[in-house]
This record gives structure tokens, C-alpha cells and sequence, in this order.
């Protein structure tokens, strides 16, 4: 048993940019979709938790996009779990065009959290029988940090709204990806695919908070890295590296 689930995706137009290449953050509605249901073949998806008042909670995310799919470009979205690695279960991800090339490949770290108290459940009970361990990352994403030796400046602040929000009310993971392009600004986001991102989510947010989205630039192996950091109520909510 290959223990993979298979998603064959027309890329539609609301998913593209100006630039009519796949939006990174609509690269991860259609994994956090992909996984869920996975998830739910393999006995541990939303509604199986629901019943031990637990929640799967994205934490990691790393993509390398090695091509950007195209508007209206058919492609296959493959998804595998990877079981556990000390806290977090791994997953991972592969988006490929009708030739089998590489498109798009990631690595994700989840946690189960217990809903009512917010705290992490070590043992939650997932099976292992699922289990695939092929790697389209081999490392799981690690730690981001606001670089010490660059100017960090501030861009707005964004309240959460309607449109941030997600089935668990809080702000989806995907719309911290949205924040952090439009804090790159549109010149770079609309003109340079983007080829790397790594994220941590660390605290989650809700309707009605105020976020502070700071930014910074550098340059790295004649790339353009920007960090972007969310800050609400005086805690870091999530950080993110962009290499464009």
C-alpha cells in the first residue's frame, strides 16, 4: 500500500496572479484541503478528533516552488504522512504537471492541540499504519527568526477580519502568506516568482485582534530574502521567510 492520496486540480483563474502563475497561498488552501482529506481516510481527519476534543494545528510549513503551475495548467497534487518526529507529525507534499515533473514541493509539522484547554496532546492516539516515509523535503521546517542584522520596518497593521477567518475561528494559515506578499508589495510579489518560503505559525489569532506586520530585506546567494513577522498583543503570531 503506497499509503498517498492524489488530487488531479485544474488551476482556475481565481487562483493565479497577474502574472497567471498559481498564488502561493492558493498552493496551500489546496494542501490544508488535500490534507484534511487524506486525514480522513486514514481515520484521523477533523471529525475524528472532534471527538476527543482535539484539532490538528499547522506549526511548519517549508515550499520550494521549482515551477509555478500556470492558469488552467492540470496538475496532481500528492500528499503523504509521515508519522511522528518527537512533537510534531510531519506531512508532506508534491505538485506535479501531466509529465510527472516537479512543480511545487513542501514539507509540513503539525500538532494536536486539545480545544477547550489550548495545550498540546503528546499522545493522540494516531495510527501509524498510514505511515509513508518518502521525503519531498527531507528536513522538517525549521525555526524562523527576524534576522538581528537588518533594519526590520514596519508596514500596517491589519485587523483580522470576516475574510481572515477559518471553520475553527481563527485566522487561516494560508491568509498570513497572503499578508506577508502584500508586505513584500506588489512591484516584487507581481514581477518575481517566488522560489522559497518557510513559515512558523506561533500563536494563533482571532477576529477582531490587531496584527503589526513588520518586514525585512537582505540579500542571499544573489537572492532577495524578506522576513515578515506578525506581532499581536505583544506576541510574535507567526514569521516567515520569503526568498524571491
Amino acid at each position: 500500500m503506497e499509503n498517498k492520496f492524489r488530487q488531479h486540480i485544474l488551476v482556475p483563474c481565481y487562483d493565479t496572479d497577474v502574472a497567471k502563475l498559481l498564488k502561493p497561498a492558493s498552493f496551500m488552501d489546496m494542501a490544508q484541503e488535500a490534507a484534511n482529506l487524506h486525514a480522513n481516510i486514514l481515520g484521523f481527519g477533523y471529525d475524528n478528533l472532534m471527538e476527543t476534543r482535539t484539532a490538528w494545528v499547522l506549526s511548519r510549513m517549508h515550499i520550494r516552488f521549482l515551477r509555478h503551475p500556470r492558469w488552467r495548467e492540470e496538475v496532481d497534487l500528492t500528499t503523504w504522512h509521515k508519522g511522528l518526529e518527537r512533537l510534531f507529525y510531519l506531512r508532506d507534499f508534491q505538485m506535479t504537471d501531466t509529465e510527472g515533473n516537479v512543480l511545487v514541493e513542501a514539507t509540513t509539522s503539525w500538532l494536536v492541540l486539545n480545544i477547550d484547554t489550548r495545550r498540546l496532546v503528546r499522545d493522540a492516539g494516531i495510527c501509524e499504519e498510514g505511515v509513508c516515509r518518502d521525503n519531498a523535503i527531507p528536513e522538517p521546517c525549521d525555526k524562523v527568526q527576524m534576522p538581528s542584522d537588518c533594519l526590520k520596518e514596519q508596514v500596517c497593521v491589519h485587523k483580522v477580519s470576516y475574510s481572515d477567518v477559518d471553520v475553527n475561528g481563527h485566522t487561516n494559515n494560508a491568509m498570513y502568506l497572503v499578508w506577508s506578499m502584500d508586505a513584500v508589495g506588489y512591484d516584487v510579489a507581481s514581477s518575481r516568482p517566488l522560489k522559497e518560503m518557510k513559515i512558523n505559525f506561533n500563536h494563533e489569532t482571532r477576529p477582531g485582534d490587531e496584527v503589526a506586520i513588520g518586514r525585512a530585506c537582505t540579500e542571499q546567494d544573489g537572492n532577495t530574502v524578506y522576513y515578515v513577522e506578525g506581532i499581536a498583543a505583544g506576541r510574535q503570531a507567526f514569521c516567515v521567510e520569503l526568498v524571491f
